[in-house]
């Protein structure tokens, strides 16, 4: 096992009283018996996992001891240490399984704890939710409760409404073209199951969204990047890559993107929506992000610049504008493709749930309501943010962004998996840019995200400054390029 697979394994492995090698000898031990650590697995030599987590080589030394002493771990000269081959493997491993965003879905089952945690980039529910809710139990759920109760397509006036919000964005849709989804996560593994087969290559942003890249790589893709300039994907980059290495599939995040908070222009749109179709490659353009922080609307989805028979597969959802809990999301495409989504949602879950779909197309009449609302709110937890920053790590870097919830900050000369260590021992969790990178790469960078309400922005800041300045003050930490991206 790779020392970045491990310390993704641990999580907030260093929370709570006691020496570090007690509370990192006590996380291994846990992991070994949930299954997460299989016996058998060679364990990473005692300073690379020092230098992943950011502690010093007697900790590790001290806790693979502990292991050892209770029977756990084992040594043998040359081959290093590993987890006792006898021990009984475990019927099923209780942990979320392996991916750039296991440690994220994780933390959402074990509950935030002690930690701040900036896994998520998600604000509470709007008060529009609730106002919703109650018309949809006294108007709609009477006539709702005389049906079947199962809608795979979605409620038919949710699509309706879907569609016709898309059309006046400037994509005319009907609503035969969208399938309504449990948000827009389901949405893109539809997608990802739909279009792509193992070893094909599928071409994405540098960086992307972790979650997103796992459902690649959990049908067997091949992820392959494409770097961004101030426009979106540079299409010289994305041009070569369809050329030369063929990919099947071209995922991107036009509005905005997750998690630099990029707006792609118009004009690329058109561009890479034209490249795709000259290459016969799908593009899953994903605008579940949609949160605006300048008055100026966005332009029109790319799938509105795509020639005559181009494949592309819009998706959307009420996540950010409403609220995540509503697990709201659509895909809009061709008739065709949509009906064979359709085939393989009805495996999944049967139909998505009636009562939060009507709940969603009386939101849907609100979404510039509720966007014109979000987004000056966002706005001012954003200026706050960066004002802090500003004052107390004058040393980091971002770049404003355009919408979205989260900055996209480098750590000049520091390497984030091993800050993010630091930060978690101070009670923040942040992700690391590694774990946004199709091939781990962005090791200096991380996400930031400002949706924490702001009384509590002085304390986050003051927590990442703290755990900053104990990095600095060992020296410049040395980079670990992980080989197993998790």
């Amino acid at each position: 096992m790779q020392q970045g697979e491990l310390a993704t394994l641990l999580g907030d492995w260093s929370g709570g009283g006691g020496p570090l090698y007690r509370r990192l000898a006590d996380r291994l031990c846990a992991l070994t018996e949930e299954g997460a650590i299989p016996p058998g697995t060679r364990l990473p030599a005692e300073r690379s996992l020092a230098v992943a987590l950011a502690v010093s080589r007697s900790t590790v030394v001290a806790a693979y001891d502990r292991l050892r002493a209770a029977g756990l771990a084992e040594s043998r000269q040359g081959s290093g240490t590993r987890i006792s081959g006898t021990l009984r493997r475990p019927l099923l491993d209780g942990r979320v399984p392996g991916g750039t965003a296991g440690t994220i879905f994780q933390r959402m089952l074990d509950g935030p704890g002690r930690v701040m945690s900036l896994a998520t980039a998600c604000e509470p529910g709007a008060a529009e939710v609730a106002e919703a809710a109650q018309a949809v139990v006294c108007d709609d759920l009477p006539l709702l409760l005389r049906t079947p109760g199962y809608a795979p397509y979605g409620l038919p006036e949710l699509r309706t409404a879907i569609a016709d919000r898309l059309t006046l964005e400037g994509l005319p849709t009907t609503p035969a073209e969208v399938l309504v989804t449990n948000g827009a996560q389901q949405g893109i593994a539809l997608a990802a199951q739909l279009c792509v087969r193992p070893g094909d290559r599928v071409l994405a942003e540098s960086p992307s969204f972790a979650a997103c890249l796992d459902l690649f790589r959990d049908v067997g893709a091949v992820l392959v990047g494409a770097p961004l300039d101030e426009e979106g994907p540079d299409p010289v980059a994305v041009a070569e890559v369809l050329r030369e290495r063929r990919p099947t599939v071209l995922y991107v995040m036009p509005t905005y993107h997750n998690p630099t908070g990029l707006l792609m222009s118009a004009a690329r749109r058109r561009r890479l929506a034209e490249l795709a179709a000259e290459h016969g490659v799908t593009i899953i353009e994903d605008n579940a992000f949609d949160i605006r922080l300048r008055d100026t609307p966005p332009p029109p989805p790319l799938a509105a610049y795509a020639p005559k028979g181009a494949e592309v597969l819009s998706v959307g959802s009420l996540g950010k504008a409403a609220w995540g809990g509503l697990r709201i999301g659509w895909v809009r495409g061709p008739a065709g493709l949509i009906d064979r989504l359709a085939r393989r949602k009805v495996l999944a879950d049967l139909s998505g749930p009636l009562i939060e779909q009507a709940i969603a197309t009386r939101l849907l009449g609100r979404l510039d309501e509720l966007l014109a609302r979000r987004g000056p709110e966002a706005r001012e937890r954003l200026e706050r943010l960066e004002k802090l920053l500003g004052e107390h790590l004058p040393e980091w870097r971002w770049r404003r962004p355009d919408g979205g919830a989260a900055l996209w900050v480098e750590l000049p000369g520091v390497d984030a998996g091993a800050y993010a260590q630091v930060a978690l021992r101070h009670g923040v969790e942040v992700v690391p840019g590694s774990t946004m990178g199709p091939d781990g790469e962005h090791a200096s960078f991380m996400r930031l995200p400002f949706v924490h309400p702001l009384e509590r922005l002085d304390d986050l800041v003051a927590r990442l400054a703290e755990a900053w300045a104990e990095m600095r003050r060992h020296g410049a930490v040395e980079r670990v390029s992980p080989s197993c991206v998790i």
